[in-house]
């Protein structure tokens, strides 16, 4: 009688485990897809963004020439009330005047004579009277007191100041700074008093750097 053995499954071959390469490769397209997924993600992001940038530029550009606009209208409006108001003025209003009056701050107190004309302040030209104006100032600072002013026969820039206390006049000139010429005077006047001088007809300083007395 015969006996069935029973198959042993020890020494039984076992099947092979699936291969590592195949699931490298699903873990490396895995890793690919998801690289793709963050990129779009990020570029969808910024395209967005750059979006939002661009609308909000372009909103405050439309409010921008809104707010010039509404302002141009309204140099318009302003512009036409005026003229409308020009035209429209009545003939009988006079018009403000525009006329100014130029003050002269230098202006001779003291009495201005042209030898030529007679005792007139009228005929002497405006430059002359400023400058005949300046030097009195100029005289008055450094302790002196005018008293007139002559412009000598035929001359057209010289002017002839007399001083209270002073035997002889002092001649300028109006083609040189009334301060300086002032000035001169004044250290031939000390120079003069430092040599016992107290009598002269007359100190020129109409030349610049030169000093003169007869």
């Amino acid at each position: 009688m015969g006996f069935l053995r029973s198959k042993s499954t020890k020494n039984a071959p076992t099947t092979p485990a699936p291969p590592e390469l195949a699931r490298r490769r699903a873990n490396k397209q895995s890793t690919i897809r998801s690289g793709r997924t963050i990129a779009e993600h990020r570029e969808h992001l910024e395209t967005a963004s750059e979006r939002a940038i661009a609308q909000d530029r372009s909103h405050r550009q439309k409010r921008r020439r809104v707010f010039l606009t509404a302002v141009s209208f309204l140099a318009v409006v302003a512009g036409a009330v005026f003229v409308g108001s020009q035209l429209f003025r009545s003939k009988d209003q006079p018009l403000p005047s525009t006329t100014t009056t130029i003050y002269n701050p230098y202006a001779p107190t003291v009495e201005v004579i042209d030898e030529d004309a007679g005792l007139t302040s009228g005929k002497i030209t405006s430059r002359m009277k400023e400058y005949i104006g300046m030097a009195e100032a100029d005289f008055r600072e450094l302790g002196y007191a005018p008293t007139k002013v002559v412009i000598p026969s035929g001359a057209i820039r010289e002017v002839d100041f007399y001083l209270d206390g002073v035997s002889g006049r002092i001649k300028l000139t109006i083609d040189r700074g009334s301060g300086v010429s002032v000035e001169d005077a004044d250290r031939m006047l000390r120079y003069l008093a430092g040599q016992g001088i107290t009598e002269f007809e007359y100190i020129d300083v109409r030349i610049d750097g030169k000093a003169y007395w007869k």
